[in-house]
């Protein structure tokens, strides 16, 4: 009997217990919740900075490998929100799952151990205790799942929409920087000088130590915004605009060395045409000194645009000034001769071309002629010891005292006529051109009675003196079909007092490359000399 009401008591006083448990288990099903769900928070907050932030190899996924540069077409970082942004998404999702089942599956196995296989107080504690703390593991399961996957929703929203702002971002930089360029007459391309071709963006060389990756397409786009990693880690500009004309541009053609600032300025082509020994190299070079012994005088600013032209015009100052005759243009494609003219928004980056007068006769040689599509203004160097009429109105005494050595060899017409036919064929628009015709001698011919009155830079006098004397009014007229506009000049490619450049030779300068305004895409149009 006494038995019987011990058991009796005891099992009210656990019922009692039991019941006062019941009524404080929710509180504690609650706890272990929101301890598991902070643990599982916890747990994809380090996953996410450990993708994102450290990226040291426990947190990487075997099949979803890092972008490497070595493994791209171009020397450089992706730009994050161009791929590396969706393979953390991934990394992160797939780290996030493997991390939460485990987390859970050991909450409620060491539950299972502790409170219901080898429990360390009685069952009749452990057990109530135990399913208390399943509840709450399935309470804080269900909720981490919950915010989980809303944390994760929003991490994808704001990936796929930055990747879309990052990308439209991109997009118009792109189009403004086209936009500017279409603005500079440079939507057609920018010059090589070394072969000539149209470049529709340069490459560019990294200019970090021991470097020299080549970027083919520098600009806005899988590789950066504003800027790019090279494989170096040197960050580089992808705009002309914000700073890429000061990297070393590369024609993508020859893999030559583009002009300082291409893409920076406008552009004006101006090739001089002429044949063998029509005095081409020396004009060009009395053209040179023209431009920057003017700028030394406080002129109109000038400088090289690449060390090619600088070391150049050394040697051609050099031997114009001992009145030497400068060394023929090889017949092989020369670099043109470039520098930077004017300053502020009149500053623009002139191409000079001097080629082998045996190109402008051989047919298959005049392919390579390309700076003709983008010409604007051209000069036709004419050599009047070339044509027979111009011995045939000397004296003997006066024949005798010239030397017939310095003739070009070349007729100035058969010259004229494969020149223009070689520009239509390269798309050059001539009607929408000038021609400036440079008579060259003039150091020579202004002996002559019939020269001596006549001044350099009148036009029609000039052109007078070829038809009447020489006899080239079928040239004449010729030049004036095919051109715009048609200038004579009279010029003397020569050093004369003070270590100047002949006097003859700035009028043509002037009316090729004024200072007035001019585009690109209509070189000096806008500018004569009246």
């Amino acid at each position: 009997m006494t038995e019987l009401i011990v058991y009796t008591l005891v099992g009210v006083l656990y019922a009692t217990v039991l019941v006062i448990y019941l009524a404080m288990a929710p509180l504690i099903a609650v706890g272990r919740a929101l301890g598991l769900t902070g643990q599982l928070l916890w747990l994809h907050g380090q996953v996410l900075v450990g993708v994102v932030h450290r990226r040291t190899p426990e947190y990487q996924v075997a099949h979803l490998p890092p972008y490497r540069p070595e493994n791209e077409p171009e020397p450089a970082y992706r730009q994050y929100f161009h791929g590396p942004a969706t393979r953390d998404l991934r990394t992160v999702s797939l780290l996030t799952l493997s991390r939460f089942r485990r987390t859970v599956s050991d909450s409620f196995t060491r539950t299972t151990v502790h409170y219901f296989g080898q429990p360390t107080v009685s069952r009749l504690a452990a057990v109530p205790f135990g399913l208390t703390l399943y509840l709450g593991l399935v309470l804080g399961v269900g909720t981490a799942a919950v915010l989980l996957a809303l944390l994760g929703l929003l991490h994808t929203i704001l990936v796929y929409v930055a990747q879309g702002v990052v990308r439209i971002t991109a997009g118009t930089l792109r189009a403004v920087d086209r936009a500017v360029l279409r603005a500079k007459g440079l939507h057609h391309g920018m010059v090589c000088p070394q072969c000539y071709e149209l470049v529709e963006y340069p490459e560019y060389e990294c200019p970090g130590d021991g470097c020299r990756r080549r970027h083919r397409d520098i600009r806005p786009g899988r590789y950066g915004v504003l800027k790019r990693r090279c494989a170096c880690r040197r960050k580089l500009p992808t705009l002309i605009m914000t700073g890429s004309h000061r990297l070393q541009g590369i024609c993508p053609y020859c893999e030559g060395m583009l002009s300082d600032s291409t893409g920076l300025v406008p552009e004006t082509v101006l090739p001089i045409v002429g044949g063998t020994a029509a005095g081409k190299t020396q004009l060009m070079a009395a053209m040179l000194m023209t431009l920057f012994d003017a700028a030394g005088r406080g002129g109109r600013p000038a400088r090289f645009a690449d060390r090619v032209t600088a070391a150049k015009y050394e040697v051609l100052r050099e031997v114009l000034g001992i009145r030497g005759n400068t060394l023929g243009t090889q017949r092989a494609l020369p670099r043109a001769h470039s520098l930077l003219l004017g300053k502020g928004r009149a500053r623009r980056l002139v191409h000079i071309f001097d080629t082998a007068g045996e190109r402008f006769t051989n047919l298959e040689d005049t392919d390579a002629l390309r700076y003709a599509r983008t010409a604007r203004t051209f000069v036709f160097v004419l050599d009047p010891l070339s044509v027979a009429a111009f011995w045939q109105g000397l004296s003997g005494a006066q024949q005798a005292g010239m030397d017939r050595s310095l003739a070009s060899p070349v007729d100035p017409e058969l010259v004229f006529n494969q020149s223009t036919q070689t520009m239509k064929r390269m798309n050059g628009a001539l009607t929408q051109s000038r021609l400036a015709v440079a008579v060259s001698k003039y150091d020579v011919l202004r002996r002559q009675p019939s020269v001596a009155e006549l001044r350099p830079d009148d036009s029609e006098s000039t052109r007078a003196w070829l038809v009447d004397v020489l006899g080239l009014g079928n040239l004449a007229r010729a030049m004036e079909m095919e051109f715009r506009e048609v200038r004579f000049f009279f010029t003397a490619a020569v050093i004369a007092e003070e270590e100047q450049v002949d006097g003859s030779i700035a009028p043509l300068v002037d009316w090729c490359l004024g200072s007035g305004r001019y585009d690109a895409t209509t070189s000096a149009d806008r500018v004569s000399m009246r």
